[in-house]
């Protein structure tokens, strides 16, 4: 025992000391830094360069808008007084095509939100049987690209009578986004604690009062992001809109933007600043609810 406790000390005192150096870590710290900023000023520069270029072409006269220089020698705000008052000849329902994106995708966020929320409450919470089947054949539509899917819904909407509608545009982009949303609030329900559940029904809460007052304040934060993500995702529609609405009056301005292609001498100038101006409710709505979108798009993913 006295060789063993007295041998204890030799071996720590013959043990290699490892001691990290300061400058090690700095220089370790610095390599990680550096290959971030490998990848990171690549990706910012690709992302900003088209963002750069659509506002010069807005702020440039029509005989600067294609001369390739960085900067406008005469900046100018004369394509957005065009714009706005619908001084174009492409730009003629200027406003009520942007009435209609708006309609049309705040439609489709309120009514998927309404869609999904109620059907993962009834999968997660009501165990409803069959519900994950259903849930899984959702799903399985996504296998199936948008773009395949497009002639069987023209046919789909003549035959209810419904083209040339913007329902007809409001029921495709539900059917489109209701799976990714059911998925995701049913991940994100499934998160929530059962006991809520079950004290509630225990204080004589029905079905309803608990979807009212437990339900949806708990999944607020993924209501948020998948309401915007339904509503981007109609605003931006080009095909099905393209397909389903034809007249000037009805159509949303993606599809009013591709009329300006059509021309021999496409007026750039104005097709990038009515662009620019389309691109600004997403930036501020995104903006506006950005503290909601990651936790909302990514609860339920880890496991507790």
């Amino acid at each position: 025992m006295s060789a063993r406790i007295a041998g204890a000390p030799l071996d720590a005192a013959r043990a290699p000391h490892v001691v990290s150096h300061p400058r090690s870590n700095w220089l370790k710290a610095a390599g990680t830094e550096a290959k971030l900023l490998l990848v990171g000023i690549p990706v910012l520069l690709w992302t900003v360069i088209p963002i750069y270029h659509l506002v010069l072409f807005a702020i440039s006269p029509k005989q600067d808008a294609l001369s390739g220089a960085l900067f406008p020698e005469h900046p100018t705000l004369r394509n957005f007084e065009i714009v706005f008052g619908q001084r174009h000849y492409f730009l003629s329902h200027f406003w009520q095509q942007l009435w209609n994106s708006a309609f049309i995708a705040f439609s489709t966020g309120v009514l998927t939100l309404l869609i999904a929320t109620m059907a993962a409450f009834a999968i997660s919470r009501l165990k409803v049987k069959g519900g994950r089947t259903v849930m899984n054949l959702a799903l399985f539509t996504y296998f199936i690209p948008a773009a395949f899917l497009a002639v069987p819904m023209y046919k789909t909407m003549g035959a209810y009578g419904l083209l040339n509608t913007k329902w007809a545009l409001i029921l495709a982009m539900v059917t489109i986004a209701s799976p990714y949303a059911i998925w995701v609030l049913k991940q994100a329900s499934d998160k929530l604690p059962l006991e809520l559940d079950e004290a509630a029904v225990m204080d004589g809460a029905s079905p309803p009062q608990l979807f009212r007052f437990v339900y949806l304040p708990l999944m607020t934060p993924s209501l948020v992001a998948i309401g915007v993500y339904a509503l981007l995702l109609a605003w931006n529609e080009y095909l099905f809109a393209f397909l389903l609405l034809s007249r000037d009056t009805d159509v949303t301005l993606p599809v009013a933007l591709g009329s300006f292609l059509a021309a021999d001498d496409s007026p750039w100038e104005l097709l990038m600043t009515t662009g620019l101006i389309y691109a600004l409710p997403p930036a501020a709505i995104y903006y506006v609810f950005r503290r909601y979108m990651v936790g909302g798009l990514t609860a339920g993913a880890v496991k507790s």
